[in-house]
């Protein structure tokens, strides 16, 4: 029988536009893919959503973004449904989205991450805790909202409009010169490395979601130690988390002192875009999975124990 999924999208977060993309991108996939696709748009009205996934869906996807969607909170309801469900459980999911928790863990592992402190935004609106130039981010968000450099002669980090809390806590970390890259990680396999390479200034949520701001680069033109290394590092991130499905590592490669250079591990994400223009896809692509074959495995790959092989 055609499996029924039922695709979560929207939100409530700050990344509730790319999460409808990615949703609306996965629902014309999966329906592409012979799968009878129910849409729902989530909202902080639960017993709608839990109205919605009456009668159960053989599989839940998961397309929310950023908070209580992708750190364990959306994860938790699905379990006490006793739904399957995309993409990492409960505590992979909170893990990964503590990006402070998820560099201890790596570097615990023996791999490098850049020095950083976890402050108050408060504190962060009254100093600089860290040499310039630094790097300053919110603790739990994702697809670089509210990322920034601050460097010699800025005025200090230009704080969010909305900032909730004044104890709202931000990472502070060292800027990395040099190279972003990334890796997909399928079922625990890596997939590939991507460069990024921004037109202008870094690799921010604009760069990321408008067409045309950031040039991909897949194979990344890095050495085969360096290529090798990250996608040991992606991988091994993303079993010391318990992440199951896909996941999605960032990384810092500084190689302006000359080859090899030094990689540094960023963060891991557990619900990569699924947009046109993201990384996954384009990597599944690079090895040969259709956008709609890459979403039927991911399906799969929650409704069974085990999906088969990936990419």
């Amino acid at each position: 029988m055609t499996k029924k999924v039922t695709v979560l999208m929207g939100g409530f977060s700050a990344e509730r536009e790319v999460s409808l993309t990615s949703g609306r991108a996965c629902v014309e996939a999966l329906r592409d893919a012979g799968y009878d696709v129910k849409e729902v748009d989530v909202t902080r009205d639960m017993s709608a959503l839990i109205a919605a996934l009456d009668p159960k869906p053989d599989v839940v996807f998961n397309a929310l973004h950023g908070r209580w969607g992708e750190d364990g909170c959306i994860q938790g309801l699905m379990d006490m449904l006793e739904l399957r469900y995309t993409h990492s459980g409960v505590l992979a999911s909170a893990l990964a989205m503590n990006k402070d928790r998820t560099k201890t863990l790596a570097a615990e592992a023996g791999i490098t991450v850049p020095h950083g402190i976890v402050v108050p935004l408060k504190r962060l609106a009254g100093e600089d805790v860290l040499p310039r130039p630094y790097v300053a981010k919110p603790l739990d968000e994702g697809s670089s909202v509210g990322v920034q450099i601050v460097e010699e002669g800025d005025n200090g980090p230009v704080l969010p409009e909305n900032p909730g809390k004044a104890d709202d806590l931000w990472l502070v970390e060292e800027y990395i010169a040099g190279r972003e890259l990334t890796v997909s990680v399928m079922d625990g396999r890596a997939v590939a490395v991507t460069e990024l390479r921004p037109k202008v200034g870094f690799y921010t949520y604009e760069a990321k979601y408008t067409e045309g701001k950031t040039e991909h680069i897949v194979p990344a033109p890095i050495p085969e130690q360096i290529y090798n290394e990250a996608l040991d590092a992606a991988a091994k991130v993303h079993e010391i988390l318990g992440c199951r499905g896909v996941s999605r590592s960032d990384f810092r490669y500084d190689d302006t002192g000359g080859e090899p250079g030094t990689l540094y591990f960023l963060e891991l994400n557990t619900q990569p875009g699924m947009t046109a223009l993201s990384l996954v896809p384009e990597q599944a692509a690079y090895k040969g999975m259709s956008f709609p074959e890459l979403c039927a495995w991911i399906v799969e790959s929650a409704f069974n124990e085990t999906a088969g092989e990936a990419v």
